[in-house]
């Protein structure tokens, strides 16, 4: 550096004095006065307790004996009362290693005599191996508007292809189209390469109305355990438990307060 600096003044000569950077100098980027401080997530959350708004009432005495017509009930109720997408539940299943994982998907049916609760998946998707290797699953619904929570937990059961079949010409267009791309689940270049394939699956069905999107299959959870649950602002929060005393499909249950 000592040489290129020579060769830049000349020996013994001054250095010109450093003239003006004609970069333009970086300016601190505005803040947004509206933009809050960052926090921390118990800061966030302070203040904003949960369940803190007018909640209904639930006399769990006067519950019915079995468990499927209460869930009708309080599914109707929460149409009634605009909650956000009521039919989306969580389905939690196990991996081959015993691991929970667990995803929203959009609940079909309920069979309210027999008590199960009905949902369609791909059959090569991960919830779909899973349901393969280990037939058992947990269902998990919360409408926050009503402070109310049900958990199901019990055996699935997969239904034949024709009733898979009679299902997914129920669906939209659009989740048809969805479905026949397939591959759930699966590494994905770009989202151009998505489109590309929506568009074949489109194509598809616009020429094959009927098609069916290879490996769709419906599934029936078969409850042995049914927990409904009101929340209380103040905590008093109203647990009923169903406990399945028969075999599946027989209006055969228990039922049990809990505690809190």
């Amino acid at each position: 550096m000592a040489a290129e600096e020579e060769g830049l003044t000349g020996p013994g000569e001054a250095r010109p004095a450093p003239g003006p950077d004609p970069r333009p100098a970086s300016r601190p980027e505005p803040r947004d006065e509206h933009r809050p401080e960052p926090r921390s997530v118990p800061e966030l959350l302070l203040g904003r307790p949960p369940m803190a708004r007018p909640l209904p009432t639930f006399d769990a005495e006067a519950a019915p004996a079995e468990p499927g017509p209460l869930f009708v009930d309080w599914l109707a109720t929460a149409l009634d009362a605009g909650v956000p997408d009521p039919q989306v539940v969580t389905l939690s299943t196990v991996d081959a290693d015993g691991v929970p994982d667990a995803r929203v998907l959009v609940l079909r049916d309920v069979d309210a005599a027999g008590t199960g609760w009905v949902f369609s998946a791909a059959a090569d998707s991960p919830k779909g191996r899973q349901l393969a290797d280990h037939p058992a699953a947990a269902l998990t619904v919360y409408w926050p508007q009503l402070g109310r929570q049900v958990r199901v937990r019990g055996t699935v059961e997969r239904a034949a292809d024709l009733v898979a079949a009679a299902e997914f010409a129920t669906r939209s267009p659009a989740a048809r189209v969805g479905a026949l791309v397939g591959r759930q689940s699966e590494p994905l270049a770009s989202l151009e390469e998505y489109d590309e394939a929506v568009a074949v699956a489109r194509r598809r069905l616009e020429a094959t109305p009927d098609a069916v999107a290879a490996g769709h299959a419906v599934y029936t959870l078969w409850a042995h355990e049914v927990e409904f649950w009101q929340g209380d602002a103040q905590r008093r929060h109203i647990r009923l438990r169903y406990t399945r005393t028969g075999p599946v499909r027989t209006p055969e249950w228990s039922r049990t307060l809990l505690w809190p």
